[in-house]
């Protein structure tokens, strides 16, 4: 069956980095564009970042040069850097795989930027 397991969440200190690591089984990966989102206590969910399948990206403006997604189709894989942490980037980070209708999350991984 489909599963999208993210890994690499915690707590950081404000200007810190993390890397955030998504590991995707039961589809054929290298078809899917790829995207983190994020959805912070109270607010809603949204897009962070996104690898299309041919290994173009794009950004939200608030993670604009401190966030860099990348994939590695060998592995099933792809992650997140983040760089300068701010308190506000404190939320739960989904992983989530889409092509046409098919559309699969994962369970979350909670960052917390705090010192």
């Amino acid at each position: 069956q489909v599963q999208l397991v993210e890994s690499g969440g915690g707590l950081v200190q404000p200007g810190g980095s993390l890397r955030l690591s998504c590991a995707a089984s039961g589809f054929t990966f290298r078809n899917y564009d790829m995207n983190w989102y994020r959805q912070a206590p109270g607010k809603e969910r949204e897009l962070v970042a996104t690898i299309t399948l041919g290994g173009n990206t794009n950004y939200a403006d608030s993670v604009k040069g401190r966030f860099i997604i990348s994939r590695d189709n060998a592995k099933n894989t792809v992650y997140l850097q983040m760089n300068s942490l701010k308190p506000e980037d404190t939320a739960v980070y989904y992983c989530n795989a889409r092509r046409l209708h098919w559309n699969y999350w994962g369970k979350g991984t909670l960052v917390t930027v705090s010192s």
